[in-house]
């Protein structure tokens, strides 16, 4: 899987399973969505991602970042109502958080190292002419 193949799907998560999660309560919360707004923005850089675009796939990076630390307190509230269904969309929505960070500490990983062959390759090549 590619970066931004992970990014999508924890986007696509990251905007359903909060909606579910206000739709279906009785006392609902604006804040209950704010996975879902970061989801939406990291599902509009996407493109960008894919494209490999830098300074995109780093805010992308971030946004995923700040949400993954974000989840841990409303995991913590649902586990201390005892919250099923709310636990395992939190569990969900993190799990998928971290299968796209890992994904993209891989494809900077790798990144790094065509540009650091690249390099080299054109240094060997200026010293044989």
């Amino acid at each position: 899987m590619k970066a931004h193949t992970a990014s999508l799907i924890n986007a696509l998560l990251l905007i359903i399973l909060p909606l579910w999660g206000y739709l279906s309560s009785d006392t609902p919360s604006i804040t209950a969505l704010i996975p879902a707004f970061i989801g939406s923005a990291l599902l509009a850089m996407n493109y960008g991602v894919k494209k490999e675009n830098k300074v995109i796939a780093h805010i992308a990076v971030i946004l995923t970042l700040v949400i993954l630390f974000g989840l841990i307190k409303p995991l913590q509230g649902a586990i201390g109502r005892s919250d099923g269904l709310a636990i395992g969309r939190i569990v969900v929505m993190i799990i998928s958080t971290v299968v796209a960070m890992v994904f993209f500490v891989k494809s900077f990983i790798d990144a790094k190292k065509k540009r650091v062959q690249a390099a080299s390759e054109s240094a060997d090549s200026a010293e044989a002419k």
